[in-house]
């Protein structure tokens, strides 16, 4: 089963095309877009990563979708959910998650578009709860998570595995939101 398209009245998540490749090199190389990264990717691990998400998005019920603007642009990021592979005390669970470039940051694109991606997951695939989660310095993604009405898990934040101890980065915050809430 693949995934489905979703739309708002200003948004359509839907699966990737190729002439997203070089929207989405040029915002994962933006580095205030991935100040709260490890790294910035090149074109290579970009394209690399488009390919794991569009695989996922062909072969299972949900995924990142690529995030069209109607009458703005055609590909302003990724909107969606994914399952973290890494080891944590709150796994398993399914992550809620975006990245836009920074044109369309602070319009309301990735709150409509998390609403939008929460509604299927607790409607339509009936997931008890989502989680998010990023580096405890994170504001502008943190403030996000409080606007849907994700509750901090305190006693679920952790270092994250695939950071060096010492790495200003390393210490991510957990919020969660349940479908009862929802």
């Amino acid at each position: 089963m693949s995934a489905p398209i979703l739309s708002t009245p200003r948004l359509m998540l839907r699966q990737w095309l190729d002439s997203d490749l070089p929207a989405f090199a040029a915002l994962n190389a933006d580095p205030q877009v991935m100040r709260y990264f490890p790294a910035v990717l090149h074109r290579q691990e970009s394209d690399a990563l488009a390919a794991r998400i569009r695989h996922r998005l062909d072969t299972a019920p949900f995924g990142l979708w690529a995030m069209q603007i109607d009458g703005v642009t055609d590909f302003a990021g990724f909107l969606g959910l994914s399952v973290p592979s890494f080891e944590a005390s709150f796994m398993p669970c399914v992550e809620v998650g975006w990245r836009l470039a920074r044109p369309y940051w602070k319009k309301g694109y990735a709150s409509e578009g998390a609403r939008a991606v929460l509604d299927y997951a607790f409607h339509t695939l009936n997931l008890p709860q989502i989680v998010a989660y990023t580096a405890a310095v994170n504001t502008p993604s943190i403030t996000l998570m409080q606007r849907l009405g994700m509750h901090h898990c305190v006693s679920n934040d952790f270092a994250h595995p695939a950071l060096p101890e010492g790495h200003p980065l390393r210490q991510h915050v957990l919020y969660r939101l349940t479908q009862a809430d929802w």
